[in-house]
């Protein structure tokens, strides 16, 4: 790693795997990454038939333990083919996906999910374990998407509201690194969002602008300081939607990288609808660095 000390470690890899399209290739990406890092991949598959012990038969339990462990080992085995020297590991739980995949990751793991599991509709962007996992994330979460999209474009996007984000653009300049790639920062706003419903004189406009151009470039040089043989840009942009304008950039990247928002205690949601949007649109995997504490900011 390149970075400066005190920059984040990227720690282990844990994938969910649950024998689903989007799970295989989340898996797949989950082991280039995890030998992007130099880290070993662990693969975990839960079948929750410990909730339901008293609703299913004996046999059906066991068949159901059968084909999990089948499914766990014909994943490492197409994963070892492709990644000889990755270490590879498997883990079966009968218990829920989503406490098993945090419990996995620990305190350092990155957690990777398909963007949509083998239950519900077809037609749902993204999955309930996938949401679930995202919205209580306390480690970097990524949720896989747009991997079939073609070439890869040497670029990791992270998107940056404020000087909050700095952590957040730390973890995407050590993605840009083991990616080979450069890093692009990228700040949208919106006139309406940041002055109300009555837009006022023009001075106050370029004002406002000028603040919000502030805010990405004290983001910016932090990271060219501590990452100095890295290619970063930056940029500020203004579009009618956040969402809209970070997943149109999507097209052009090969990671999307955001602070989640989550503060401990809050009642309600925990992703913002920029987020969440991304989550669902984004055409490039999108991974979540969890923002704890004061300075969650807004969405704009």
């Amino acid at each position: 790693m390149k970075g400066i000390i005190g920059s984040p470690a990227l720690g282990p890899v844990i994938v969910g795997v649950d024998g689903s399209e989007p799970a295989r290739r989340a898996a797949l990406w989950a082991a280039a990454e995890a030998a992007r890092r130099g880290s070993t991949l662990r693969i975990v598959h839960a079948t929750d038939t410990d909730s339901r012990v008293l609703r299913l038969s004996g046999e059906n339990i066991e068949r159901i333990r059968r084909a999990g462990h089948e499914l766990l080992r014909e994943t490492a085995a197409a994963i070892t083919e492709q990644y000889s020297d990755l270490h590879v590991t498997t883990e079966f739980s009968g218990g829920a996906a989503v406490p098993n995949l945090r419990w996995t990751a620990g305190l350092r793991g990155t957690v990777v999910v398909g963007n949509r599991g083998q239950g519900g509709f077809k037609n749902l962007m993204l999955g309930f374990v996938g949401l679930k996992v995202a919205a209580g994330a306390t480690t970097p979460v990524v949720v896989v998407r747009g991997t079939d999209k073609g070439a890869e474009r040497g670029v990791v996007l992270a998107a940056v509201r404020d000087e909050h984000d700095v952590e957040c653009a730390r973890y995407a300049a050590c993605e840009a690194e083991i990616h080979e790639a450069s890093l692009r920062l990228l700040h949208v706003w919106h006139i309406l969002g940041s002055v109300g419903l009555a837009v006022t004189m023009l001075d106050d406009v370029e004002a406002i602008a000028g603040e919000h151009i502030h805010h990405l470039t004290a983001v910016a040089d932090r990271i060219r300081d501590e990452f100095p043989d890295l290619n970063v840009q930056a940029e500020a942009e203004k579009s009618l939607t956040v969402a809209g304008a970070l997943v149109e950039a999507s097209c052009h990247a090969d990671l999307l990288v955001m602070g989640g928002r989550r503060t401990p205690g809050y009642i309600g949601p925990t992703l913002g609808r920029a987020t969440h949007s991304l989550l669902h649109h984004a055409h490039c995997p999108v991974q979540l660095i969890p923002r704890h504490g004061s300075g969650q900011g807004s969405d704009s």
